[in-house]
């Protein structure tokens, strides 16, 4: 009889500690999921730089497009367009017509947006070049 209270209570720890590691590989997988957001951005900062280094070299006109994807030779791998209605799938980048927001739509259901900001200086400062910068927008939940 004592040997079932054992084994229960062996059984009791280890499922305990199984909750305990999967909610820590969640936060985990939440902060890679961010660290790839800020990577692809600043990826997408340098091509918007690149694209704006070259007018300024060799002249010629900007594309008139608000999705910066279409500014920039190199697009993410889980890109997968522009959409009027969000496409269902997660931790893909998409382009929201109606906002005119770039979307990187989180694992976890979390939002990271980010605007094609034209003729002027927003909060995010980063790399601006001839008034032209990805700016980031609030994180919010679907």
């Amino acid at each position: 009889m004592r040997r079932y209270y054992e084994f229960a209570i062996v059984v009791t720890l280890i499922g305990t500690l199984a909750l305990v590691l999967l909610g820590a590989l969640n936060a985990v997988r939440d902060d890679m999921d961010e660290a790839i957001v800020q990577s692809e951005a600043a990826n997408l900062r340098l091509g918007l730089a690149e694209v704006l280094t070259h007018r300024e070299a060799f002249g010629g006109n900007l594309p008139q497009s608000s999705n910066p994807m279409d500014w920039v030779a190199t697009k993410p791998d889980n890109y997968l367009g522009a959409f009027d209605v969000p496409p269902d799938t997660r931790s893909v980048w998409y382009f929201d017509r109606p906002a005119g927001e770039l979307v990187y739509r989180f694992h976890g259901g979390y939002l990271a947006r980010f605007r094609l900001v034209k003729g002027g200086f927003g909060s995010d400062e980063r790399l601006v070049i001839s008034g032209i910068s990805l700016q980031r927008l609030d994180k919010r939940r679907e």
